[in-house]
């Protein structure tokens, strides 16, 4: 048996899980918001020593450097000449406040270089070993060994190109942050403009560590997670004491009592009335106390129902032997005659059908064999098949002609009709001697018949109104010669009617074509060849209404 879960350690679990992804959405969006603030008071800053060392340069001083350096990229300027301004107080004492201000706001790195945007872009065409975009003016790096000199040539990282080269386009600085993570730690820089007669000639680069920025942000992920642990901690503890007085004792009154109700064959619960929480609980309460009434209220119906069902079946069988018995079920049927052969069989849809058929003689010379069926199913096409069945032979025995047998019985079964039944049946009278066939239709399936040409073909004739349709009908009787060998096919709808798995009819064309490849076969074994295909062709699908056939074979 699957081990079943309480209803408490479901809710637990829930407000865990949603306990956890509040403290993760919530720690994770403060996370995202304090580091960005962070980052901008570092990144600011960066830009503010970029400023001040900015302002250690007169502007004639800066225009000198970058010029000369400028000049030394295009070869105009020599290094003698650098070296001369290196060597100049000027030009030493800048480099004096450059250490004391990287040295007081603890930055990596304060520089300035000469550069140009084609240079900064050229990083593809000039692969990274050969791309070098920095000439050097001044370099205050905290690593003394690997400081640049004046004319120097240095590079940057490159995943900056693009805003490097922007700043030197347009002479602002961008709006995201040049944050990167060296062996020198995590570390934000400025990349600020350096204008010369209203041209961008370089830039003065700053590089500051944020040391306490990885600090921070881990006491505030842990600060938070706990703080909304704690908090999730205490509304469940107080939100399930809550909970479970108010909504989960009940429901586990509620499902104890419905267990009982099954395990104690349906006895009534007397629990469920103490349920009184006033809200859809208590109306679940109410509403399992009435199934219990009903389902037991219930239980006694079905096994009355129960009985009287077996009972009908029972008497329901009975019918349908009886019915059975009412058709002709004897083969041979005739033994002592020679001259024709003849089988039938039905096949109801239900336990009794309202198809039937007959055949019997008149007299020594005269046989009559029919097949009809009577609309609907069930008992009562199966009693008003009894009624038509009976009428018809009570006709002809009477020495009727076929046609006035049908007027007689279409007039009798019109009286009282008020359930609007009807019977659509086909009858034949063969003078045996002869081969003579006078055959009258009511409304039916046209007869199939193997006459000189050597295979079935379906019988054309008007078909007239159906039995008790209409009261006062007339019936036109017709007649055709049969010769040794010819066979006469009958058949209900039901066989031409019946479906596939598809729903596709069986239809006449299958019909005639099975009938045609056992042309030359007993009656008897026509008709099992046709059950056969017909089994065949519906496959799973359900009969839905009765099969009859009948076939006479004329020897002559």
């Amino acid at each position: 048996m699957k081990k079943r879960s309480s209803l408490v350690a479901k809710f637990i679990i829930g407000f865990l899980i949603m306990g956890i992804a509040i403290c993760g959405v919530t720690t994770a969006r403060g996370y995202t918001q304090y580091k960005s603030y962070i980052e901008k008071k570092y990144n600011d800053i960066a830009y503010d020593i970029a400023q001040i060392f900015e302002s250690y340069m007169t502007e004639e001083e800066r225009v000198l450097y970058m010029n000369a350096v400028e000049g030394y990229c295009m070869g105009t300027v020599s290094e003698e000449e650098l070296e001369g301004i290196k060597a100049t107080s000027e030009y030493q004492k800048t480099g004096k406040l450059l250490h004391s201000l990287r040295e007081a706001t603890e930055a990596n790195d304060i520089f300035l270089v000469y550069t140009n945007p084609e240079v900064i872009m050229s990083y593809e065409e000039a692969g990274a070993e050969n791309w070098k975009p920095l000439t050097y003016v001044f370099d205050c790096y905290m690593v003394e060994e690997l400081k640049f000199d004046l004319g120097h040539k240095g590079g940057f990282n490159p995943e900056f190109i693009a805003d490097i080269a922007e700043v030197m386009k347009t002479g602002k600085q961008v709006n995201n942050y040049f944050i990167s993570e060296s062996e020198f730690g995590y570390n934000t820089s400025a990349v600020y403009p350096v204008i010369v007669d209203g041209v961008v000639k370089g830039i003065i680069g700053v590089e500051i560590p944020m040391a306490t920025l990885k600090t921070a942000l881990n006491e505030y992920i842990v600060n938070a997670v706990v703080a909304t642990v704690a908090i999730v901690v205490v509304f469940i503890a107080i939100f399930m004491g809550y909970m479970y007085k108010n909504m989960i004792a009940p429901i586990h009154l509620i499902a104890e009592e419905a267990e009982k109700f099954v395990d104690n064959n349906a006895e009534i619960s007397d629990k469920l009335d103490i349920v009184r929480t006033k809200d859809e609980i208590q109306k679940l309460s109410e509403s399992v106390l009435k199934m219990e009434i009903g389902i037991k209220e219930y239980i006694a119906n079905i096994t009355k129902i129960t009985a009287e069902k077996e009972r009908i079946g029972a008497e329901l069988n009975v019918a349908k032997q009886i019915q059975a018995d009412l058709l002709p079920s004897i083969f041979p049927a005739f033994p002592g005659r020679s001259e024709f052969d003849i089988f039938a069989s039905m096949n109801p849809a239900k336990e009794v059908g309202g198809d039937f058929y007959d055949f019997f003689m008149v007299n020594e010379d005269h046989l009559v064999f029919l097949i009809a069926d009577v609309s609907g199913k069930g008992v009562p096409a199966a009693l008003f098949m009894v009624i038509a069945k009976t009428l018809i032979k009570n006709q002809v025995l009477k020495g009727e002609e076929p046609s006035a047998v049908f007027e007689a019985v279409n007039n009798q079964l019109c009286e009282n009709n008020k359930e609007g039944m009807f019977v659509t049946a086909w009858m034949g009278m063969l003078e045996v001697s002869t081969g003579n066939l006078t055959y009258v239709n009511a409304g039916h399936n046209p007869p199939a018949i193997k006459g000189e040409n050597g295979g079935f073909r379906y019988l054309t004739c008007l078909p007239g109104f159906v039995l008790a349709g209409l009261e006062g009908i007339p019936y036109k009787q017709e007649s055709i010669q049969l010769h040794k060998g010819d066979s006469i096919f009958l058949y209900t709808d039901g066989v031409t009617d019946t479906i596939d798995m598809q729903e596709e009819m069986y239809g006449e064309d299958r019909l005639e074509l099975v009938l045609n490849t056992y042309k030359e076969e007993a009656p008897e074994v026509i008709l099992k060849e046709v059950k056969k295909e017909l089994g065949k062709f519906a496959g799973e699908a359900e009969q839905f209404d009765d099969v009859t056939m009948l076939c006479m074979k004329y020897i002559g």
